[in-house]
C-alpha cells in the first residue's frame, strides 16, 4: 500500500527538502515524509547525485532527485488542480526567475549565517545530529555534529560564504525580508492570493533561517509577518485563492524581490558564465556592498540557459508585459544575451 503513495525523503533543515514538501502539501498530493537517518541511509547510497530531497513516485522502486525539475514534474502528473504555476505565461516566467533566485541565491545566506556564527554552528550542528543520528547520545553526539559542522565550514569559500562576501550575502537577506514583510501573509503570495513556485523556492530557504538562531532572532525583530508567513506555508493544504489577473499590478514586494535579483543575482549568473566559458575555476565581482568571489559552478550556467530559454518562448503581449517589468528591474540585459 505504501507503494502507491509518494515517499520523500529528506531532513527538516534541507531548504529544498521543505520546499518540496510543502508543495506536495499544498497540491494535496499522498506521500509519506521519511527522515533520511543512518538507519535508511544504507538504502539509497546508489541514488546518483546523492542529494535531498529524493522523491519516489507510485509504483517505482527508484529515486529522482533536484526539486525544481521535480515540481514539474508533479505539475505534469497532476495537472490543474492547486497548480503552484500561475495561470499568465508571464507571470509563470517571473515566478520561476524568483524561485531560480531563491535556490541559487538566497541559500548563500541559508548556509552563511548556519555556518558562520558560533552559536548557529552549535545549534544546527547538533539538530543535524539529532535529525541525521538518531541514536547517538552524549560524547557521540557532539562528535557526530562536530564533524559535520568542520565539513559545511570546510566547503564555505567554495559557495561563496566567506567573511569577505558577508556584507553582500546579509545585505541580501535584510532586503529579502523587508520586501516580504510589506506584503505577505496567510492569503497574500507573490502573484495572487494562492501561492506560487517562487513563494515556495523562498519559502524553502527562510524555513531554516527561521530556525536557526542568528536568523531567526534577525526575522523577529525585522520582519515577523514574513516568520508567520514561513510558518503557514509550510502546510498550506487548507489555503484556497486566486491568481493575479495579466493586467493586474504586481506588488511592491514582488517587484521589490524582482530588482534585487537585478541587482544581485543576474550579474551572479553572468560572471559565473563568463568564468565557466573561459575555464576558470573562481570568479569575482563587485557590488554596491562590497566585492564577491566564489568557486565556478556549471550547474548556475544551467539555471541561466533555462532562463534564458524560458522567456525566449514567450510571445505576444504576455512577452511585452513581461519583457517590460524585468527591464524595470534590471533583469533584462542578462536574460537576453
Amino acid at each position: 500500500m505504501s507503494n502507491q503513495r509518494y515517499r520523500i525523503i529528506g531532513t527538516g533543515g534541507s531548504p529544498y527538502s521543505m520546499k518540496l514538501r510543502a508543495i506536495m502539501r499544498y497540491r494535496h498530493i499522498p506521500h509519506d515524509w521519511i527522515h533520511r537517518t543512518s538507519k535508511n541511509r544504507a538504502a539509497t547510497e546508489h541514488v546518483k547525485p546523492n542529494i535531498i530531497p529524493m522523491l519516489r513516485y507510485p509504483g517505482e522502486d527508484s529515486y529522482r532527485v533536484d526539486s525544481t525539475p521535480l515540481a514539474y514534474d508533479l505539475e505534469e502528473r497532476h495537472p490543474g488542480y492547486r497548480s503552484i504555476i500561475p495561470d499568465d505565461p508571464g507571470h509563470a516566467f517571473l515566478s520561476h526567475l524568483l524561485e531560480d533566485m531563491a535556490d541559487e541565491w538566497l541559500t548563500k545566506a541559508m548556509f552563511h549565517y548556519r555556518w558562520y556564527y558560533d552559536a548557529d554552528i552549535d545549534y544546527a550542528s547538533h539538530w543535524i545530529a539529532d535529525d541525521g543520528f538518531p541514536e547517538t547520545r552524549g560524547a557521540k553526539r557532539d562528535a557526530v555534529a562536530k564533524s559535520f559542522a568542520d565539513r559545511q565550514i570546510g566547503r564555505m569559500a567554495m559557495v561563496g560564504c566567506t567573511p569577505e562576501n558577508k556584507p553582500v550575502i546579509e545585505d541580501s537577506f535584510h532586503r529579502i525580508l523587508a520586501g516580504l514583510e510589506s506584503h505577505v501573509s496567510m492569503y497574500d503570495f507573490l502573484f495572487g492570493s494562492r501561492p506560487s513556485l517562487g513563494d515556495f523556492g523562498i519559502f524553502g530557504q527562510l524555513k531554516p533561517l527561521s530556525t536557526d538562531p542568528t536568523p531567526l532572532a534577525i526575522m523577529r525583530a525585522e520582519a515577523m509577518k514574513t516568520e508567520s508567513w514561513v510558518r503557514q506555508l509550510d502546510d498550506a493544504s487548507g489555503i484556497e485563492g486566486d491568481w493575479l489577473a495579466p493586467g493586474d499590478a504586481l506588488t511592491g514586494a514582488t517587484m521589490g524581490l524582482l530588482a534585487l535579483t537585478g541587482e544581485y543575482y543576474m550579474p551572479f549568473l553572468l560572471a559565473n558564465a563568463a568564468a565557466a566559458d573561459r575555464g576558470e575555476e573562481t570568479f569575482s565581482l563587485t557590488y554596491a556592498k562590497g566585492p564577491y568571489s566564489q568557486a565556478t559552478f556549471n550547474y548556475q550556467v544551467k539555471c541561466l540557459m533555462e532562463l534564458r530559454r524560458r522567456l525566449a518562448e514567450l510571445d505576444g503581449e504576455p512577452a511585452e508585459r513581461t519583457r517590460a517589468i524585468l527591464q524595470q528591474t534590471g533583469c533584462l540585459a542578462a536574460l537576453e544575451r
